[in-house]
């Protein structure tokens, strides 16, 4: 019988075991941040480096292309810091932030691709972004149901404004393997073919689980 307070096998647990380091490490620059900042500007303002780096990646410019992704990363994880700092904390700023991800996510092996230009690369850029999609739903979806069953975020006492079904590809790992495939553009299309397999195994991952514990209404 489905117990609401069963959730996915944890296969994947670098993100939540990263984010409390993550979160103490940017306290300080949080702090430092005058009020006036609004913490949902930060994530608007994360997506600017972020979408700058695919087209450096594009331009054939990978030391610029690296720095502009990982300041992307640094925003986007201090944008949470400042939220919690300040007590801005919001679904609008969750949703901005995740919208915010998913487009710098989808710009950024269409950056390399262009980079490369070849029949290859935009091969494996496609299949990339294929598995994007498809876990795009694999775990929203889910995520969805949890919450609708009294399983999500707050039932287990997780920082994140809803439940995110682990995987094999989540945030730590998206973050290494990007950052390889912009620096070292001749590994790119091996590092994206990778990436696909490994965002493949997470859906199916999550499908599986779904598949024995939903069921039960």
């Amino acid at each position: 019988m489905y117990n609401p307070c069963d959730a996915p096998p944890e296969n994947a647990v670098i993100d939540r075991a990263l984010r409390r380091h993550k979160d103490v490490a940017l306290a300080p620059l949080a702090r430092a941040l005058p009020d006036g900042v609004h913490p949902t500007a930060l994530t608007a303002a994360a997506a600017v480096p972020g979408i700058g780096a695919a087209f450096a990646a594009g331009v054939g410019l990978p030391a610029l292309a690296v720095g502009l992704w990982l300041v992307n990363r640094l925003l986007d994880g201090l944008d949470g810091a400042l939220a919690r700092r300040t007590g801005r904390q919001s679904d609008l700023g969750a949703y901005a932030d995740i919208l915010s991800d998913v487009v710098v996510y989808a710009a950024i092996p269409v950056g390399i691709a262009a980079g490369q230009d070849g029949e290859a690369s935009w091969i494996a850029a496609g299949v990339l972004l294929a598995t994007f999609y498809v876990n795009a739903i694999a775990w929203s979806y889910l995520s969805a149901l949890l919450e609708r069953r009294g399983a999500g975020a707050a039932a287990r006492g997780e920082a994140t404004s809803v439940t995110m079904p682990p995987g094999l590809i989540e945030g730590a790992e998206t973050v290494l393997l990007f950052t390889i495939a912009l620096a070292v553009p001749d590994w790119s299309v091996a590092v994206m073919w990778a990436m696909a397999a490994g965002v493949a195994v997470s859906v199916a991952q999550r499908a599986l689980w779904a598949a024995r514990h939903l069921e039960a209404a």
